[in-house]
């Protein structure tokens, strides 16, 4: 029989400490699942935000990539001055593509 109190004050001696640790866990986990979800709300908005300046980028990039492409039809034409900006941008590393394809819309992220 005192070897069942025993057992039983063991019991309730671990019982409040292990409530706390488990408490103190849910909590941790709670707190921890609040503030990914607001970093992922903020991080979501920033992306909304970047949207417009991507796509004005790749408009521009697309202009740039048909400027470069008329140039180089001039410069094997023979325009001189065509020849000249084609030879510079080769210098610089720019790779002139005729045949390029516009690059195709990013889908949208909702």
């Amino acid at each position: 029989m005192a070897e069942q109190t025993k057992d039983s004050q063991a019991a309730a001696a671990l019982f409040l400490p292990m409530l706390f640790i488990a408490a103190g866990l849910a909590l941790w986990t709670g707190f921890q699942s609040y503030m990914l979800w607001g970093e992922n709300r903020a991080l979501t908005a920033v992306h909304a935000n970047q949207e417009p300046t991507v796509q004005q980028a790749t408009k521009v990039r697309a202009q740039l990539d048909s400027i470069a492409a008329r140039t180089q039809l001039l410069a094997e034409k023979g325009n001189a001055g065509a020849s000249l900006i084609v030879a510079e941008l080769k210098k610089r590393g720019v790779t002139i593509n005729p045949n390029a394809k516009p690059p195709a819309p990013a889908a949208p992220v909702k």
